[in-house]
């Protein structure tokens, strides 16, 4: 069979997202870190340690070699804002200039540096007290004069920020599953309040890195979740359905289009500041649910969830393979009218079973949206090597190189060679599908 293909635009950015809490290791400053230290919080005890020693170690030099050896052209990476500002007023300029010598690094290698001010992770002086930033709304000023100041002190070298990761996830984690600090009080109403505080901080450090640098392109990547009905037409599967999407997964961007957060059983908060605070949608897919009514599940807004039917799921047991998802969520972001960057997208599987078939699959759903000539500029998977994946510890490896924690040895997965001859050739061809994927191979191709 003659080589077949689907090609990306040059301009498209392909490479990989990182988070600093998750790589560089050591961040002691943090309610993280404490609270990963508390028995039970993180699957088999584990710790964080060194991670994958970007800091200490600045083993960042041979992975981001890793990425562009691999034809990758841009990299998503975070900050630390306890790093930046240990103390309120009071910044480190040597941790200013550790991460300065990283953008840099990424550009000297040909890779677009993505940075992201707020990755799950606070400084312990924000929490301390028995005070909370993002419950009692003190953090947009502290989080707008920290954006400047990274943007004043990075942005030479970058121009493509984001500033929280995942508010949906981070909101919901944190004050309803319990499973982000501060974790002990869940409650829907006060979940609520952190979910306008934080796009209230959003939206001040929005204006900043603006008044710093008015080109820069500032998003805000959501983890994007569709929630199918079990029971199509079903009036309870569907309100359930529509009841979790809306206070999860469109939650942020419908109250930065209408300027207004939308609250459970059809009441609101006003956010006017929020309103047209977007430059780019990021967007963040891995899964998909499908939902069915439990009047038991009060936690869950009265939903059961489960994977969809045939759906193969990973060695977690924490994500399913649904590329339809993929496409869904390119659609929903396209009525936006922004760019769009696929911020965030992968799969845990430490064996690297399924992981090929996932990269090709989503990665075919992703080429639709561009064919159609929506504007999708760039793709970061998660992740380059395997990292600390918050709760879930060591137990859930997403990189395309295998971490060994005791040597910091890296090895590569196959799916590694796959996005590399991905990244080369700019495009997603029959060849790596017959090597990588045989069995998709009919279905991509036929004939």
């Amino acid at each position: 069979m003659a080589r077949a293909c689907f090609t990306f635009p040059s301009s498209f950015l392909f490479g990989t997202a990182t988070a600093g809490y998750q790589v560089e290791g050591g961040s002691l400053n943090t309610d993280f870190w404490q609270w990963e230290h508390k028995p039970g919080r993180i699957a088999a005890d584990e710790r964080s340690g060194p991670a994958c020693d970007w800091w200490h170690g600045q083993r960042w030099r041979e992975d981001f070699d890793r990425a562009a050896a691999d034809g990758h052209t841009a990299l998503r990476m975070s900050v630390e804002w306890s790093r930046i500002e240990p103390e309120p007023g009071r910044w480190d300029e040597d941790a200013l200039d550790h991460y300065r010598q990283m953008v840099v690094g990424l550009r000297q290698r040909g890779l677009t540096p993505l940075v992201t001010l707020h990755h799950f992770v606070n400084p312990l002086w924000t929490v301390s007290d028995g005070r909370h930033i993002w419950e009692d709304g003190s953090g947009t000023e502290p989080f707008a004069r920290y954006a400047r100041k990274v943007v004043e002190a990075l942005g030479s070298h970058v121009d493509l920020w984001a500033t929280i990761n995942e508010p949906n996830v981070y909101y919901y984690n944190g004050w309803m599953s319990g499973a982000f600090p501060p974790g002990d009080r869940p409650s829907i109403g006060r979940a609520m309040q952190v979910a306008r505080n934080l796009l209230l901080a959003h939206a001040a450090a929005y204006h900043a890195i603006h008044d710093v640098q008015p080109h820069a392109l500032v998003g805000l990547p959501i983890h994007f979740r569709p929630t199918l009905p079990a029971h199509p037409g079903f009036m309870l599967d569907e309100w359930v359905a529509r009841t979790q999407f809306e206070l999860f997964s469109s939650l942020f961007n419908d109250a930065i289009r209408t300027g207004r957060l939308r609250r459970p059983f059809g009441t609101s908060l006003a956010v006017p500041e929020a309103r047209g605070t977007l430059d780019y949608f990021g967007l963040n897919y891995y899964t998909a649910d499908l939902v069915r009514f439990d009047p038991t599940s009060f936690a869950e807004l009265f939903g059961r969830r489960s994977f969809p039917a045939g759906a193969e799921v990973d060695d977690a047991g924490w994500y399913a393979s649904y590329p339809p998802g993929m496409f869904s969520a390119l659609t929903w972001a396209h009525k936006q009218h922004l760019p769009i960057y696929i911020t965030e997208n992968g799969i845990g599987d430490a064996e690297d079973r399924m992981r090929p078939r996932y990269l090709i699959e989503h990665l075919r759903q992703i080429w639709r949206g561009v064919n159609f000539n929506w504007d999708v500029r760039g793709y970061f998977h998660w992740s380059l090597v395997d990292n600390f994946e918050w709760e879930r510890g060591w137990t859930h490896r997403f990189g395309l190189y295998a971490l060994d924690r005791v040597s910091q040895i890296r090895t590569p997965r196959r799916s590694a060679e796959l996005y590399a001859a991905i990244c080369r050739r700019r495009a997603l061809d029959s060849d790596m599908v017959a090597d990588f994927a045989p069995e998709l191979l009919e279905r991509l191709f036929p004939g």
